[in-house]
Order: structure tokens, then sequence, then C-alpha cells
């Protein structure tokens, strides 16, 4: 299992801080940059060069939406996965995410285990976008 190179686009530093502990400690993830806005997300993710596996958005950021995020990351041709953590989690927001190019969306209040276990799963070689195969 190797780490997942992973992006986190989170504008409270609270949340980013506690975010990258709990994926580093107990998911195969190892962090290679963060932003607080879109513009900051999107610059990083469309320099050439930045390798990453997984991008981690939140909806709203202090600048901009996370769902320009999910768009610009989409645009990257580079093989990643996309994830919504927000405490927005409805369906109509669960709709819009996947349909701008959102893998998977979880809710921060109650879907951290699903994030931590759908990270493991992308790090493990015998599983397809984070579920085992059948």
């Amino acid at each position: 299992m190797h780490p997942l190179k992973t992006y986190i686009v989170e504008d409270s530093r609270v949340i980013r801080e506690s975010l990258i502990a709990t994926l580093e400690e107990l998911g195969p993830i190892e962090v290679v940059g963060t932003a607080e806005d879109e513009s900051t997300a999107v610059q990083w993710l469309s320099t050439p060069g930045n390798r990453f596996d997984l991008v981690i958005v939140d909806i709203f950021l202090k600048g901009g939406s996370g769902l320009g995020v999910l768009r610009a990351a989409y645009a990257v041709q580079q093989p990643h996965k996309r994830v919504v953590l927000t405490n927005y989690a409805t369906q109509d927001m669960r709709r819009k995410c996947l349909e701008v190019g959102a893998d998977r969306v979880f809710d921060k209040s109650h879907e951290i285990d699903a994030l931590i276990l759908y990270c493991g799963g992308l790090a493990t070689p015998d599983t397809v976008d984070g579920e085992a195969k059948s």
C-alpha cells in the first residue's frame, strides 16, 4: 500500500490541521499541499510537475468555491480522485458535486470514518475506486 499524495482544500485552519493529522495517522495519506481558497488551489493543481493522487475539497471557501476547484481538478491530465468533504452534503449538493467531477462526497459531521476507509481502498491495489473488487 503506497501513501496517497493528497492535496487538501479547506478554509478553516483548525479543521484543516485536524483533518491532516487524522488522515496521516489513520489512512495511507501523505499531504503534499493545502489551500484555503479556490484560486490558490487551482493554481497549484494546474502547475505542471505537481503530482497528486487525491484532492479533498470543501465547498465553501474563503475565496471562490470548491465547485470551481473540482472543475479545475477534473481537467488535470493525470490520474487522481476528487473527493468533497463538507458540512453541506445535502442531496442537491451531492448531485451538483458529482456533476462537476467529484468521485465521492462525504459529510464532515458523520462520514470521516467512511472517508478514511475510502482512502484505504484507493491505496490498496486490489480495489476499484476505493471499493473491494468482487
